[in-house]
């Protein structure tokens, strides 16, 4: 079987000794690098690796980028066939924040035209759930693969299309996927200038995930971004540094809403040229 959007962990549990199929840890802090690799070290799901998000899914930062750049596409291959990644593999990533962080890695591989790749649904919690084992230390590596790009499938923009929505403030949606109070400029606590990008909306991934972590049904998650009015195509999300937004391509991927847009450098790239607008409500 191949998953594209989510996948449950009974259904991962099925299939976790298959060796086509490749998970990953995702697990993160925002406040401390190093956090990541630690929880991976102490427990993991049997057989995964660590996809640490300031090492592998983004390059370093620079003046003039946000928090979490890109990664170098060619650096990111290279990773994944060290990493026994092949165009055959069902990836799956994981974290234990609904997602938040696992979808980098979900976005990133459909970046490179990689379709089976899903977020564990519930996450580490859900694993543990139904009694899943855990494991500690590093996982073997399994040997490196060769893995090939395909066209895209993960539309992107830029801090000059986002320029251009603002001036033409019409035709498109722009969704911000932070916390309210980050969004209204109430509270900044990561970046040093707080606010929004003018015209944007406020989605927080966090309405995408019900009170136990789990996605919403896609009905729901549908509802939600259809009632704010614009086609999917024509929706770009941004959220702090571009990890936070893919949560929501990934909900409007899961309930049948295709192709809308990630601005990668969001708000920690908009704010690095003081020229362009910011707006707080």
């Amino acid at each position: 079987m191949t998953c594209t959007t989510l996948v449950s962990a009974e259904i991962l549990a099925a299939h976790r000794n298959e060796t086509r199929w490749k998970i990953f840890d995702g697990r993160c802090s925002a406040s401390d690098p190093s956090t990541g690799e630690r929880l991976y070290r102490e427990a993991h799901l049997p057989g995964a690796r660590h996809a640490d998000l300031d090492r592998v899914l983004a390059a370093p930062a620079h003046p003039g980028t946000g928090r979490h750049p890109l990664p170098d596409r060619q650096a990111f291959i290279t990773w994944l066939c060290e990493e026994g990644v092949e165009n055959e593999s069902q990836v799956v990533a994981y974290d234990d924040a609904g997602g938040a962080f696992a979808a980098r890695l979900w976005w990133l591989m459909r970046w490179l035209g990689h379709e089976a790749v899903a977020v564990l649904d519930g996450g580490l919690q859900a694993w543990q759930a139904i009694g899943g084992a855990l494991e500690s230390g590093v996982a073997p590596a399994p040997g490196p693969a060769r893995f090939e790009a395909r066209p895209s499938l993960a539309p992107s923009v830029d801090a000059r299309d986002i320029a251009a929505m603002v001036k033409r403030d019409g035709g498109e949606l722009l969704l911000d996927a932070r916390s309210q109070i980050r969004y209204r400029g109430l509270q900044e606590p990561i970046d040093p200038v707080a606010g929004h990008i003018p015209g944007a909306v406020n989605s927080p991934f966090s309405e995408n995930l019900d009170p136990h972590g789990h996605f919403l049904p896609p009905e729901r998650i549908r509802e939600k971004f259809e009632a704010f009015g614009a086609n999917s195509a024509d929706v770009v999300h941004y959220c702090g540094s571009g990890v936070t937004a893919c949560h929501n391509v990934l909900a409007m991927e899961y309930a049948g809403l295709r192709g809308s847009r990630l601005y990668p450098g969001s708000w920690s790239e908009w704010i690095r040229d003081p020229s362009r607008p910011v707006e707080k409500s």
